[in-house]
């Protein structure tokens, strides 16, 4: 879904798109993961800015189970000593993602078969199979539930309003998001793919020059 978010509406599960226009450097062609947003503030990470720096040089013990590319991601510019992380959670065999059944699969799996988060200790959902994971867990009682993990260096934070005001001002698009956005293959190319696959008007900014100067 694409549009604008009431003040009252949570963001929480969706991603951020910095418009072409967002003069922050911060957040210049940005794609953000929203973890939490309440009426005191909100709390997201930036998806496609990796770092040359690899999850084994600071978390060596959590470095096995680190998604391709191993290295940390700049997170937001707050906080960027302390590291969170999003892991994904392995689907069960035979269930695709409800978002991009198969042909001829059904939308949703059978209840029944569902599985229980508490096989996957430390997890917290955020979107999907996706969720936040407690890092001051052994690693070896993650393993077993996680398929990746992706680390961040820091986080995006917004005081009370803070978002909604940017929001209102057209700073920001809100978008849905889907597991695979947080292991994305291309973090350069992923802005302009994400307002790829919105279709319409949407989807001719991705082709907005980097500096209006040269347009």
């Amino acid at each position: 879904m694409l549009g604008r978010v009431a003040p009252h509406d949570s963001t929480a599960g969706k991603l951020l798109i910095a418009e072409p226009m967002l003069e922050d450097p911060n957040f210049d062609r940005t794609v953000v993961l929203m973890i939490e947003h309440t009426p005191d503030g909100a709390l997201g990470v930036v998806l496609n800015r990796p770092t040359e720096l690899e999850v084994d040089a600071v978390l060596g013990e959590w470095s096995a189970l680190a998604a391709s590319p191993p290295v940390l991601y700049m997170g937001g510019p707050v906080e960027q000593n302390a590291v969170l992380a999003l892991a994904r959670r392995p689907r069960a065999a035979g269930h695709p993602d409800p978002r991009h059944p198969a042909a001829g699969s059904p939308v949703w799996p059978d209840p029944s078969e569902a599985r229980d988060t508490a096989e996957t200790p430390g997890w917290t959902s955020v979107v999907g199979d996706i969720g936040t994971i407690d890092l001051h867990l052994d690693p070896d009682d993650v393993a077993p539930g996680v398929d990746g993990i992706r680390f961040f260096a820091g986080y995006s934070g917004w005081g009370g309003g803070q978002l909604e005001a940017e929001l209102e001002e057209g700073a920001w698009l809100v978008v849905d998001a889907t597991d695979d956005d947080v292991f994305a293959a291309d973090p350069d190319a992923m802005w302009r793919a994400v307002l790829r696959r919105q279709g319409g008007r949407t989807a001719m900014l991705e082709h907005f020059p980097s500096h209006p100067s040269l347009n």
